[in-house]
């Protein structure tokens, strides 16, 4: 074989292998679907007089285990789930394990033979932007339907945590789908969210399900139907609705409102800080953040999120005091240390950038990588 010729085999071997790997790919998808299928439900709700209420769906991420959205199940008296294999047996919902209000989700006690139970796992990190996804609910009461897309955005809701916004396609009956990775881990949890008359597809991250836990069973009916009796915590809660859709501006005005009629509402004054960082408004993010450490001095986040406001106001000094006042309430707070490891990286003091950096690489490796990855 002359020399001129390998470099074409070589292409043609690589095209081959590459072209293997798309079949492979494309034919492993209808595999994982089926893998995880079993640990997906459907959920009926039902009032007093045992007339239906409401469809959405769920998962098992434990054997009797299984996650909703809240607002599926909120007024129910009974909950049934429906497996979405075999023959689709009907099992009930015993009742509420716990319950996690700003993330609308719930978690429920469901009897039925330890066999036919199967959970499936959470996912560790959160997806990149443009990762491949797919999910598997109920919409429209169309059981076990799948339908695939991609992650379109990644954003942080304050005292929520990371919504996910994907592209495929969500209906009414999806509330409380899982959103799956290419490796059948759960990446979120569907909740519809509606503005202007259209579905924006989000989920809320799924560390925000791996932090509840409860094994006392508690019956439905003691669910608090949602009232506005307290004109601050509706402002509050419409605030989040506007924030979970990126909507900083009418966000801001709720919790504005919310401060208002509470004054002493730390999380409402964290919020506004939030809404006007995002808006550039760095001055008056930090007197919001101040109000919010008057009400919640200890409260490590909130002396981050100071240093956050603080770090795009340029007054990196201030920044670093309050990044320091954060880990030193948290020492194991891996995001106050990366903060600290970038602005100190800005100052120009490498060294302690680097000891910063070394204490971050011990307590979160991805977040290391994404340091070392913003500075060269």
């Amino acid at each position: 074989m002359n020399n001129r010729s390998f470099p074409q085999l070589l292409s043609v071997v690589l095209l081959l292998l590459l072209t293997a790997f798309v079949v492979t790919a494309q034919q492993s998808l209808p595999e994982l679907v089926k893998r995880v299928k079993p640990s997906v439900v459907s959920i009926i709700t039902y009032d007093s007089d045992g007339e239906p209420l409401m469809t959405g769906s769920g998962f098992f991420i434990d054997p009797h285990k299984v996650v909703t959205n809240l607002h599926v199940i909120r007024g129910a008296t009974r909950v049934e789930i429906k497996m979405l294999d075999g023959k689709g047996r009907t099992y009930p919902a015993a009742g509420l394990l716990a319950v996690d209000a700003e993330g609308d989700l719930a978690l429920m006690r469901v009897e039925m033979p330890q066999d036919r139970a199967r959970s499936i796992e959470l996912a560790a990190d959160l997806p990149d932007e443009g990762e491949t996804i797919f999910v598997i609910g109920n919409p429209l009461k169309l059981e076990g339907s799948v339908s695939d897309g991609i992650v379109s955005a990644v954003r942080e809701v304050p005292n929520v945590g990371h919504i996910i916004q994907i592209t495929a396609p969500i209906s009414h009956g999806n509330s409380g789908s899982p959103v799956f990775n290419l490796q059948g881990q759960v990446l979120g949890v569907v909740t519809v969210k509606v503005t202007n008359g259209q579905n924006i597809n989000l989920a809320i991250a799924s560390a925000r399900v791996r932090e509840m836990h409860g094994e006392n069973v508690r019956p439905f009916t003691e669910l608090p139907a949602r009232t506005k009796a307290d004109l601050s915590e509706s402002l509050y809660q419409n605030g989040l609705e506007s924030l979970w859709l990126g909507n900083y501006e009418s966000a801001l005005g709720y919790f504005q409102n919310a401060v208002n009629k509470n004054p002493r509402r730390a999380d409402a004054w964290i919020q506004v800080g939030y809404c006007k960082v995002k808006q550039g408004k760095n001055l008056e993010a930090i007197r919001a953040y101040q109000r919010a450490l008057e009400l919640k001095p200890t409260a490590a986040a909130i002396h981050n999120r100071l240093g956050d406001a603080y770090y795009y106001a340029g007054r990196l000094r201030e920044a670093i005091e309050s990044y320091s006042n954060a880990v030193r309430l948290e020492p194991d707070y891996a995001e106050g240390y990366y903060n600290l490891a970038v602005t100190y990286y800005e100052t120009g003091n490498r060294t302690m950038a680097a000891t910063e950096a070394r204490i971050l690489q011990k307590l979160d490796p991805k977040l290391y990588a994404k340091y070392l990855s913003e500075t060269p």
